[in-house]
């Protein structure tokens, strides 16, 4: 089998920017449908919609029920859901995934991608990032990485009833890939005469890669490719590093093309990646039965350029009847902490815990989406304590709060929580403003060493009413720092009382970029 390598349109590069790894798609008719990871956040599992491959609308998420999602209180973060797979099979969409915090592997499946998706189907499966497929015969196939301290420390397969949650045959080793740490992150396929096995391993760093094996049934024996890995960018100089956990997908013209996580570090040596690892789009080519996939290429529509679909909106007035599919909370939302009715047209936010350094809070936020952005909240704190918060995790956060008639600049790194700046502030609604640019403007006066300013990927900008407050090196909420799977979440807190915001806008610092 060989075809020619499809010709890529323009198109952004990421297809989804911002903390949105692991990706998974598939294809019904001419649209596709694709799902992330996404660890300790509720809800979980964000599915989105295209037409192209390249413009994705997000329509929902797969997990919004308690009842899916069980998440203990204190999971830790970069725990929960890992690496889901979503497949079309016989009518019904199904998504397999991993509750590192709580139960383990299991399976949903919905009529409709928007949902509502069934309540857990646990099976009873070792390791992490299973995968389902279906054979001729309509057997189900699970691969997954198998578990730490497993006789097999590779890709495992077995043959399953995801209805009823059962292990029919198995699980059989299957490949160990090419001797790289972490075999993970395998799919399944039947392409032509074979069976394809693809993979990442490498771990999921600047070492990561995609390789790929093949078979004449899923139980083996699996040859490895000749050109393995067929997919890496380590140790090059590109701007996008981390290439791995990929899915293939085939178009209705027979091309052929790969999304996959990567990550854009910025700053000085070792670089730092602050939005977490996104998904990216690659096209792919055959030759001799194998799948070729050439270096993923950064693309940047020209700033003022339109945009051949309409984006999401940027801005929230939280107008709606329920809130729109992308905000997230970490581990849970409780029914009491929100409201979009108590005040009209505003996001009522509860106090549930006093501090943003400990799980149990009221947060509710967005992934950043843009490497230098603007996000702008109008904040109405009545008597409480609220804010606008870039979080990593608990212990990693910038906090632009509002309490007791002052604004403050809070950072908390690592074992260190510093009020760094702050100013009294009138009763009232007060607009809160955190950016995130490349390059820090300094003062003509600045009598700071340079070398204090030549690492940071970014500087984080805080603003009260139009006016700034205070700057940040913006490489202590990067994943290098903090570590971790996740990026950066752009949210409204409230930790003590209750605080009202009235519109939450976030999107590139420069306007004339558009959405």
């Amino acid at each position: 089998m060989t075809s020619p390598k499809p010709e890529p349109p323009h198109y952004d590069n990421p297809v989804i920017p911002g903390f949105h790894p692991d990706p998974s798609a598939c294809r019904v008719g001419e649209d596709y449908y694709l799902v992330c990871s996404s660890f300790e956040y509720f809800p979980g599992v964000p599915v989105f919609h295209s037409r192209d491959l390249v413009h994705w609308r997000q329509i929902g998420n797969v997990l919004d029920r308690p009842s899916q999602l069980p998440l203990p209180a204190d999971a830790m973060a970069s725990d929960g859901i890992y690496a889901p797979t979503i497949r079309h099979h016989d009518g019904r969409f199904w998504v397999i995934t991993t509750n590192t915090s709580h139960g383990g592997n299991f399976t949903v499946t919905a009529e409709r991608p928007e949902g509502p998706w069934s309540d857990p189907v646990w099976i009873d499966l070792p390791g992490i990032d299973p995968d389902l497929a279906w054979d001729e015969d309509g057997n189900c196939w699970s691969a997954f990485a198998g578990a730490h301290g497993a006789d097999f420390f590779g890709v495992q397969v077995a043959r399953i009833d995801p209805e009823a949650g059962k292990v029919l045959e198995g699980p059989l080793p299957a490949w160990e890939g090419t001797g790289l740490q972490w075999p993970e992150a395998p799919h399944l396929y039947r392409i032509g005469e074979w069976w394809y096995l693809l993979i990442a391993e490498g771990g999921t760093e600047r070492g990561h890669t995609v390789a790929v094996a093949r078979a004449p049934s899923p139980r083996g024996p699996w040859e490895s490719a000749p050109t393995n890995p067929v997919l890496s960018h380590r140790s090059t100089n590109r701007p996008i590093q981390s290439t791995g956990h990929a899915d293939l997908v085939g178009t209705p013209d027979g091309q052929w093309w790969m999304v996959l996580l990567a990550t854009r570090p910025r700053g000085y040596s070792p670089g730092f990646h602050v939005l977490g690892r996104e998904t990216f789009l690659t096209p792919v080519r055959w030759e001799d039965g194998w799948p070729r996939v050439g270096p993923v290429e950064l693309r940047e529509r020209a700033p003022g350029s339109p945009r051949p679909v309409e984006p999401a909106p940027r801005r929230d007035d939280f107008d709606a009847p329920e809130l729109d599919p992308r905000w997230i909370s970490p581990r849970s939302r409780p029914d009491g902490s929100w409201s979009l009715t108590e005040r009209p047209g505003w996001l009522t936010l509860r106090a549930t815990g006093p501090t943003l350094d400990r799980p149990g809070c009221t947060f509710v936020g967005r992934r950043q989406s843009h490497p230098e952005s603007r996000t702008t909240v109008l904040l109405d704190p009545g008597t409480g304590r609220a804010g606008l918060s870039v979080r990593v995790d608990e212990a990693h956060h910038y906090d632009l709060e509002v309490s007791d008639g002052r604004v403050d600049v809070v950072a908390r790194i690592g074992p260190v929580r510093q009020t760094t700046a702050g100013r009294p502030v009138p009763p009232g609604p007060v607009i809160l403003e955190i950016t995130t640019r490349h390059v820090r403007e300094l003062p003509p006066d600045d009598a700071e060493p340079r070398g204090l300013h030549v690492a940071a990927p970014d500087y984080v900008g805080f603003h009260v009413n139009g006016e700034p407050l205070a700057e940040i090196d913006g490489r202590y909420l990067s994943t290098e720092v903090a570590t971790g799977f996740t990026g950066r979440v752009i949210g409204m807190y409230a930790t003590g009382g209750t605080a009202w915001f009235d519109w939450f806008d976030h999107g590139p610092h420069d306007a004339a970029e558009g959405p």
